[in-house]
C-alpha cells in the first residue's frame, strides 16, 4: 500500500475526514504528532500539514523545527498539500506573508473558487496569508481573499477546513469548550457530505500528481 506522511499539531485536531478518503483509496496514513516533536525526514516524500491554534510565525520551539524540517523538504521536491496553520506554514516558507485579520473568520463560510463555484466550509481563523508571488489564488470569502492557493501542481493551501467532519467538530468543541465558535447541536449532514466529496475529488488530483 501506498504511505502519505501527516503532520498533525494540536491532540483534537486530527486527520478527520482525510482518513476517510485514505481508506478508501487504500492509502496508508503516517501520523506525526509535530507538537510531540515528531516529524518525518527531510526529504521530497508528499505530505499533508493540518491546521492547529499557533502563530505561523512564532508559537512554540517545535513550530520552529517544522518551519525548517519544512523548508528543508521543499527544496528537495516534496509535494505538500496544506490545511490553515499548514497553508500558512507553506506559504512562509515559499515567499509570502501572514498577518492578524481584522477580525476572525469562524463558523460555515461559503468560498468562491475562481471557476464560479461555491462551497460552504467550516473556518476558524484570525490570521490571513499574503500569497508568495509565483502562487495562483483559487478561492476566496467575504472576509479572507486567500482561501485557497496553488503553487506548481503539488503545492496547496487552504485557510479552511474541509478535513473537519461532524466527529472533528464535536471533538473541537470539547476540548476547547466555550472559547470554540464551531456549530453545536444537530449536524448539517448535507454539508458535510458535499465537502466531503470536495476533498475527496481534490486530494485525488493532488495525489496524482504527487506520486
Amino acid at each position: 500500500m501506498p504511505t502519505l506522511n501527516l503532520i498533525q499539531h494540536h491532540p483534537a485536531e486530527g486527520p478527520g475526514a482525510i482518513a476517510e478518503w485514505a481508506a478508501s483509496r487504500g492509502v496508508t496514513l503516517n501520523i506525526f504528532r509535530a507538537d510531540l516533536g515528531q516529524l518525518p525526514l527531510v526529504g521530497a516524500a508528499p505530505v499533508i500539514l493540518l491546521g492547529g491554534p499557533y502563530e505561523s510565525t512564532a508559537g512554540p520551539a517545535w513550530l520552529e523545527a517544522e518551519r525548517q524540517w519544512l523548508a528543508g523538504s521543499l527544496d528537495q521536491g516534496a509535494s505538500v498539500f496544506a490545511i490553515c496553520l499548514g497553508a500558512q506554514l507553506l506559504a512562509l516558507s515559499l515567499g509570502g506573508t501572514v498577518r492578524r485579520m481584522a477580525q476572525t473568520e469562524t463558523g460555515w463560510t461559503t468560498v468562491r473558487f475562481v471557476e464560479g463555484k461555491t462551497l460552504k466550509v467550516l473556518e476558524w481563523h484570525e490570521d490571513a496569508i499574503d500569497l508568495p508571488a509565483n502562487a495562483k489564488l483559487l478561492a476566496s470569502s467575504d472576509q479572507c481573499e486567500q482561501q485557497m492557493y496553488r503553487v506548481g501542481p503539488t503545492r496547496v493551501g487552504l485557510q479552511f477546513h474541509p478535513e473537519w467532519n461532524a466527529e472533528s467538530v464535536a471533538l473541537l468543541n470539547e476540548h476547547f469548550a466555550d472559547e470554540s465558535p464551531l456549530p453545536r447541536g444537530e449536524p448539517d449532514s448535507a454539508a458535510y457530505a458535499t465537502v466531503f466529496e470536495w476533498l475527496q475529488a481534490t486530494l485525488d488530483e493532488w495525489w496524482a500528481e504527487a506520486v
